[in-house]
């Protein structure tokens, strides 16, 4: 097999999880081929990145004029009119530029010999592969994952065809999952939940050398992460005379209204907005930590957490976790289990959370064991990147003999 990776942008600070991915397939002696739609547009990357083999194709993004889509499109279909046709009729009401691209990654499948398209995110990465995946004859299939699923912007129909079309759909969660049948119905049929997952090797536990009544986020400066409410509960914990300081770690749309938060609440001595820092650097402040926060919350526009990469690194590195009861996070943290879980914009609940871990260190390490334990057994990436690999094989092996009997049919 040869597998293609069809992505909106690579490489993205806040996607360690395709990276991870792409590492493991690597490690199981997998070919990939990774294909940009765009260009990078972080300042940040992971170190990882230095270890993926995989080349990467940046599919041509510009304006594009009429000779050159349907110069692209007769070269992707190649000698089969078959193929042509359907790819044209399912690209009906689709962009140009998004026909365009997949024309072009269509072209590379025939001569690269890609066996298999596989996307992540069922939005513009799942549309181009799709009509890639006609124009040239091979499956594919997509991960979905969260705002992908939840956005306002979703197209249901849009969504329920690239279901259907799909060999294979994953999602990260078993919320998801039953969203996406209950709403899709036979549509959903091949929706499969599989875990993100970790490298292990690269995440060691450990329960010594924390800063005292230190707390930390992670997460792109956007509503969904909720960190408005955790300044909100970083204000009653003052009130309340606790002792701690809280970095924020990362960057986005809301780092301004954030940081006037931070100075009217008086904060500025206790709450600081790190900024985007390299992986290393998160990890290390993660693993220093006495505790890690993510109070994830459904933002106005849909958009939410499906299973924050960041909570399951917090947890591989033995820091106990207070997050929210919403989505997939329930499946990866059981409520005095492996961490605490507080309902979404509840400030004073998560106060009353973090407060109680900081008070308890003997609590703090048994959640920090138990988290620990969960990872090695559900979201060790080798074990759920081969269950994603298997999709691929078998689904493959039965769309090849598909193709070849259509092929027998028109011949």
């Amino acid at each position: 097999m040869r597998v293609g990776y069809v992505v909106k942008r690579y490489p993205r600070y806040s996607e360690t999880f395709v990276v991870s991915e792409i590492l493991a397939h690597e490690a199981s002696g997998l070919d990939i081929d990774i294909f940009s739609l765009r260009p990078p547009a972080d300042t940040h990357f992971q170190d990882v990145l230095a270890r993926v083999k995989a080349g990467v194709t940046y599919v041509p993004a510009g304006k594009i004029g009429g000779d050159a889509l349907w110069a692209a499109l007769a070269q992707a279909a190649g000698d089969s009119p078959r193929r042509y046709s359907e790819a044209f009729a399912a690209a009906q009401g689709v962009r140009a530029l998004d026909v365009y691209q997949a024309a072009i990654i269509a072209a590379e499948v025939r001569e690269r010999g890609i066996t298999h398209l596989h996307a992540h995110f069922a939005s513009v990465a799942t549309t181009v592969t799709r009509l890639a995946a006609m124009m040239s004859g091979v499956p594919y299939s997509f991960t979905a994952h969260a705002k992908d699923i939840y956005h306002e912007t979703v197209e249901p129909e849009d969504l329920r065809r690239k279901m259907a079309d799909a060999t294979a759909v994953v999602t990260v969660s078993d919320f998801n999952a039953d969203y996406l049948r209950q709403q899709f119905g036979p549509d959903a049929r091949s929706v499969r939940r599989i875990y993100n997952g970790l490298d292990l090797d690269a995440f060691h536990f450990s329960a010594d050398h924390r800063e005292t009544a230190k707390l930390v986020a992670v997460g792109r400066l956007v509503e969904k992460k909720g960190f408005d409410i955790l300044i909100d509960a970083c204000d009653l914990l003052a009130r309340d005379g606790v002792e701690f300081t809280c970095d924020i770690v990362g960057d986005g749309e809301l780092r301004p209204a954030l940081a006037e938060h931070i100075e009217r609440a008086g904060l500025s001595s206790k709450v600081t907005l790190a900024g985007p820092l390299p992986q290393a650097e998160v990890k290390h402040r993660v693993a220093r930590a006495s505790l890690f926060a993510a109070p994830c919350r459904l933002a106005r526009d849909g958009n939410r957490d499906g299973l924050p990469t960041v909570l399951l690194e917090a947890m591989a590195l033995g820091t106990a976790c207070v997050s929210t009861q919403l989505t997939g996070i329930p499946e990866m943290i059981r409520h005095g289990e492996g961490g605490l879980l507080v309902p979404p914009e509840d400030p004073f609940e998560l106060a009353a959370a973090l407060k109680r871990l900081l008070e308890d260190p003997a609590l703090r390490q048994r959640l920090a064991q138990n988290a620990r334990m969960r990872v090695e057994s559900d979201f060790n990436i080798l074990q759920n990147a081969a269950r994603v690999r298997k999709l691929f094989t078998v689904r493959a092996v039965n769309a090849w003999h598909r193709e070849c009997a259509l092929a027998g049919a028109v011949s």
